[in-house]
């Protein structure tokens, strides 16, 4: 296990900001403020991080397959954690891990996460869902800037269904990509699953309290496919399934410029 040498994240460097140090069983990082968003720092940077602790403790070819995180308890910019990992089960060809993080100093349990682990190997294929017929990012469209200080890292353009207030038809598209280059792989997709309005926005006038419960992603692209993105535009296609008594599911699907469905992604939210 590799220890870092710096804390600082400067702007634009996603790999940075995933730092880890090994102290025993654990590692442990720091909250980057580069990849605030709305609500703290709750959603992709903690759930790519989470995720990169476990495939350090888990040192195999494996691949994630899928990773859910519970957010607890919001996570300040700034702040050390400390992830805790554990494998629970598994065989051959899947492991089922655990992992918490907590903050360092008081112990406040921020988020709990399940990942699963699985040997990619060649079988008979098939895809349901086509990749909707879009222009590409370099055409003439909206620029998106999400909020917080992430908004900065993330090159984003509208497609369809921005800005999310008033609509009432909770489809959006958008194609997004981390700016600082580094090539997209499992933990920029758990990043970029999160790119996305809060689908209560879109049967409100304006912004109100919201916040991630949940946030689950799967998987799907193989280590060929990723490899052919290198670090290119992703579009993101997002919809609600259903918002009531202050609560939403949310679904989204990410796609390579040439149509490979690399992951999707259910969230459920809280909201009011």
């Amino acid at each position: 296990m590799a220890e870092s040498t710096a804390w600082e994240s400067p702007p634009g460097n996603f790999e940075r900001s995933l730092q880890l140090r090994a102290d025993g069983n654990a590692w442990t990082c720091r909250a980057s403020a580069d990849y605030e968003m709305m609500g703290r720092m709750f959603g992709g940077w903690t759930a790519a991080v989470i995720l990169k602790a476990v495939l350090a403790s888990a040192a195999s070819e494996r691949m994630p397959a899928a990773l859910t995180v519970s957010f607890l308890d919001e996570v300040m910019p700034g702040s050390d954690l400390v992830i805790t990992p554990q494998l629970i089960g598994g065989g051959r060809s899947v492991q089922h891990w655990s992992a918490d993080m907590d903050t360092v100093g008081d112990a406040r349990k921020v988020a709990r996460a399940a990942v699963v682990l699985a040997e990619r190997r060649p079988s008979q294929a098939h895809v349901e869902p086509e990749m909707p017929s879009v222009p590409g990012p370099e055409e003439d469209l909206e620029p998106l800037v999400p909020p917080g200080a992430a908004g900065s890292q993330i090159a984003s353009f509208a497609v369809a269904g921005n800005p999310p207030f008033g609509l009432f038809d909770t489809r959006s598209l958008a194609w997004v990509r981390e700016k600082s280059g580094r090539p997209v792989d499992h933990l920029q997709l758990a990043l970029l699953s999160d790119l996305k309005a809060p689908r209560s926005f879109y049967w409100h006038d304006g912004p109100h309290p919201t916040s991630t419960l949940t946030l689950s992603v799967y998987f799907l692209a193989t280590g060929a496919e990723l490899s052919l993105v290198g670090d290119d535009f992703i579009l993101t296609e997002a919809i609600g399934t259903r918002g009531a008594d202050s609560i939403s599911g949310e679904q989204v699907r990410l796609w390579s410029r040439d149509g490979t469905l690399l992951a999707t992604s259910e969230q459920l939210c809280w909201y009011r």
